[in-house]
């Protein structure tokens, strides 16, 4: 095997070379998809589903089939609400010691974080959803002055202490809600039992990869990822010198040429702390494939270039290319843009 193989694999197991029926499915079976930029995240969903549109995505998510917290490294994911609860057990002390400086630096105690999130449970009670302008008036009501980071810091507590999570829209601003009401049915696993279903998720979505891969997606020791790899019997597959491991391995050719028009912040590139499987030879180029503020373009799995997105009546994608295309990738180019087209719901125009 080679990194070539590795880079196939993991399309096919990410569900970019067939997607699946259902978007919540494509967030449970990924286990979290990071959602920083909350447009991004959901064509992220979207390309590893079937026959969905942005419209579509969003309705779930204010449904609450797509839940939105700060979890993992720590930044915003998509998570199941089945998940929610024993995911945020597992990985959020670590997060929590991450923390830790910016909690000192806003002048945050355990205590003071505490009394945070019992005011913000408490206002959330009965379906009440605010928007993050409201949840720091809830505070000043408590008696707690908490505004910028300060505030930010708080709510990540209370989102890892998995109390609240996101709530509906409103217009266009994002809101909290209580994780209670939102996902009752939020499973609680035992450790053990919880870093086995972790570690077999991540090695079955995003695998091939390595122990330090999961270590930076999850945030992990490399003890806790170690031994979930024992708990799931996985076997390592060396490949450079390196060991990887994956709960499926079922082999892959991708069908090329084939390109992907992936956003920001994609699991195809996020999700390991080792990229070079995407193409070492784009590395060195501006803008770097690295910048996740930028869109990628992949080629059969490789990174070749970048893209910007303009949002009017129509949506307008420029893209920065470091090769030449032959006639038949430019084609795949062209056939991406309109899988993105059916998505958005609005007309697409490349500028290369």
């Amino acid at each position: 095997m080679t990194l070539t193989d590795i880079a196939a694999l993991r399309l096919h197991n990410q569900f970019l070379l067939e997607g699946l029926d259902d978007p919540a499915t494509v967030v449970r079976r990924l286990g979290a998809v990071q959602a920083q930029d909350f447009t991004g995240a959901k064509w992220a969903v979207g390309l590893r589903s079937k026959d969905t549109t942005d419209e579509a995505i969003t309705k779930l998510f204010n449904e609450g089939k797509i839940l939105r917290t700060h979890m993992l490294r720590p930044t915003w994911h998509f998570v199941a609400p089945e998940d929610i609860r024993w995911m945020q057990a597992l990985t959020a002390p670590r997060v929590h010691v991450f923390n830790r400086y910016y909690y000192k630096k806003e002048g945050l105690d355990e205590a003071t974080l505490r009394k945070g999130t019992k005011v913000l449970e408490q206002s959330l009670k009965g379906g009440n959803h605010l928007t993050r302008t409201e949840v720091g008036a809830v505070f000043r009501g408590g008696g707690i002055d908490a505004g910028g980071l300060k505030l930010a810091c708080m709510i990540m507590y209370a989102e890892l202490e998995a109390v609240v999570c996101s709530g509906a829209l409103k217009g266009k601003q994002h809101t909290l809600a209580l994780v209670s009401e939102r996902a009752p049915e939020a499973r609680s696993l035992p450790r053990e039992r919880a870093l086995k279903e972790f570690v077999t998720r991540y090695f079955t979505a995003h695998g091939p990869a390595t122990v330090q891969d999961l270590a930076w997606w999850s945030s992990l020791s490399i003890a806790d990822v170690k031994h979930g790899i024992e708990l799931a019997g996985l076997q390592p597959i060396e490949v450079e010198g390196k060991s990887f491991y994956s709960a499926r391995q079922v082999r892959s050719t991708v069908p090329s040429p084939l390109v992907h028009l992936l956003p920001n912040y994609d699991e195809l590139l996020i999700a390991y702390k080792d990229r070079s499987a995407a193409g070492q030879v784009v590395l060195d180029k501006t803008p770097a494939p690295t910048d996740f503020f930028y869109h990628f373009v992949v080629l059969d799995g490789q990174l070749v270039g970048g893209w910007k997105r303009k949002l009017g009546k129509s949506l307008t994608v420029e893209l920065t290319l470091f090769m030449q295309l032959s006639s038949a990738q430019d084609k795949a180019l062209d056939t991406a843009a309109r899988r993105l087209e059916d998505f958005m719901q609005l007309p697409v125009e490349l500028k290369r």
